[in-house]
């Protein structure tokens, strides 16, 4: 069996299975790259707004929380007597969480969003190395 079957044998018997991996609201594909200088996540969000997208350090500074919400269409007198045929646009809210590694500098994360995709940089801070410390060793005197 190849790859690619095995990979969608499962969306034949789940059809749930196939709307999540289909729905970028619920899946929220989002990369995480480390540069020397930063922690950079790439979330494709297409359709939102920024005014619909929260970004927030939450944990103590410990996670990144990635979150917001698709609504439904407004009614309106325009468009209250319209029948849909098909939806497959997926609305609602969506969560992801990412935990910060310990050289996170927590509090100066930046984020920007252009065209459905949301770049979220998180500094990161030099971690000191632990100095070596040579101990001597002591003679104990009169144990020969």
């Amino acid at each position: 069996m190849s790859l690619i079957s095995q990979l969608c044998v499962d969306e034949i018997f789940d059809p749930f299975l196939s709307m999540i991996n289909k729905c970028p609201v619920l899946n929220t594909p989002t990369d995480w790259k480390e540069t020397p200088d930063a922690h950079i996540f790439v979330s494709d969000l297409p359709g939102l707004k920024k005014e619909e997208v929260t970004v927030e350090v939450v944990d103590e500074g410990k996670v990144l929380q990635i979150s917001g919400d698709r609504k439904n269409e407004e009614i309106s007198e325009d468009n209250k007597n319209d029948k849909w045929h098909h939806v497959e646009r997926c609305r609602g809210k969506f969560l992801r969480r990412f935990r910060l590694p310990g050289n996170a500098k927590s509090g100066e994360v930046k984020a920007s969003m252009e065209n459905g995709v949301l770049v979220v940089t998180v500094p990161k801070q030099e971690v000191k190395k632990p100095e070596k410390k040579v101990i001597e060793i002591e003679e104990i005197k009169g144990s020969e």
